[in-house]
């Protein structure tokens, strides 16, 4: 299931620069002429695709850019310097529409590929360029043009890098609010959450990653029961799993079901629905901390972890109280961070391999 990822940002390329009008003037050519340079172009706005991208998050922060100018042209001939282009990083697999025509300007899907956004403007004529047999002193140059000025809206269909797995009322919704910008709804029944929620995550601009609340799993999702296997599919795609625990046995269809219990069923659902999805990473998050004294809380989570046998990282947050919560995703971006490491060293060994 692909999720999409939006914003809308304005682009200014650079006018050019204006023409001069100029005259030789030395000690021993009394009638030079005209000599006024040209000015130079503007720069360009180019958008290039980044593989080290997966969301659109900065440009929530920053959606205005502009080119540089064109510099003016000078006497003796001299032309102005071109302005220099503004590239925008995005991610691959961004889509560029114009705003105001609603036409796709472009797909950037491979790293390093270019798309020219917005052209710079030409720069005017100098006067040299109007002299003539009639008119040996013209007096006139033009300006330089202006830059395209456009507003784009970046669309990029994306998959989840982390997915959040649990029962229904185990707290994702309210976890995706706690480290994000997403606005699920939270009620207390189950299945408040009918889709997935996507959230992007920015620890820093230029590090960041997609995180999506997937909906209650139930004992025989895989089997369609509840909102089923068209959400395990979802969770099947992503790269790390973070496993949301209510701390406190809780009530589900009028049984009390306790966290190593509910951590058990999903982990059933898991295997039978794919079994090579128990070996995704996967990271036990028990949650609602702050419904116990501290002390509690660390000693009932010490038990279940102890209980299930677990061995991947563990955290106890309260993710109502957003305690707890933001260390997780410093550990997430780390995790992500290895990875494009390992896969960026594994492709240059085989570049030297080849």
């Amino acid at each position: 299931m692909k999720l999409v990822d939006e914003a809308e940002i304005t682009v200014t390329a650079g006018n050019g620069g204006n023409g001069c009008i100029g005259f030789r003037r030395e000690k021993f050519i009394p009638l030079g002429g005209p000599d006024g340079g040209d000015g130079g172009a503007g720069g360009d706005v180019w958008l290039q695709a980044d593989e080290n991208l997966n969301t659109l998050v900065d440009f929530r922060h920053q959606t205005k850019f502009k080119a540089q100018r064109g510099e003016n042209g000078m006497g003796r001939q001299m032309y102005g310097k071109a302005g220099e282009d503004t590239v925008i990083t995005v991610p691959v697999g961004t889509v560029v529409h114009n705003v105001d025509t609603d036409e796709i300007i472009g797909d950037l899907t491979t790293h390093g590929q270019r798309l020219l956004v917005a052209k710079g403007g030409q720069g005017g004529l100098g006067n040299m360029h109007f002299k003539s047999s009639v008119n040996r002193s013209p007096r006139k140059a033009t300006p330089g043009g202006e830059g395209e000025t456009r507003t784009l809206r970046l669309e990029l269909k994306l998959l989840a890098d982390v997915g959040l797995l649990g029962f229904p009322n185990a707290g994702k919704s309210t976890f995706i609010r706690a480290v994000s910008a997403a606005t699920p709804k939270v009620a207390d029944y189950p299945f408040t959450t009918l889709y997935p929620n996507l959230g992007v995550v920015s620890v820093e601009p230029g590090r960041s990653f997609v995180i999506a609340d997937i909906p209650g799993l139930i004992e025989g999702a895989a089997d369609g029961a509840g909102l089923g296997s068209l959400f395990l599919r979802h969770v099947q795609r992503t790269r790390l799993l973070l496993h949301l625990v209510d701390i406190a046995p809780m009530d589900y269809e009028g049984s009390a079901v306790s966290p190593v219990e509910q951590v058990r069923a999903i982990e059933r659902e898991l295997r039978k629905y794919d079994p090579d999805m128990l070996e995704k990473p996967r990271w036990l998050v028990l949650n609602k901390a702050d419904l116990m004294f501290e002390d509690e809380a660390r000693e009932a989570a010490e038990k279940i972890v102890n209980e299930l046998g677990w061995t991947q990282p563990w955290y106890l947050v309260s993710a109502l109280g957003r305690e707890g919560t933001w260390p997780i995703m410093l550990a997430v971006q780390a995790f992500f961070d290895r990875l494009r490491a390992d896969e960026l060293e594994a492709r240059a060994e085989a570049d030297a391999g080849g």
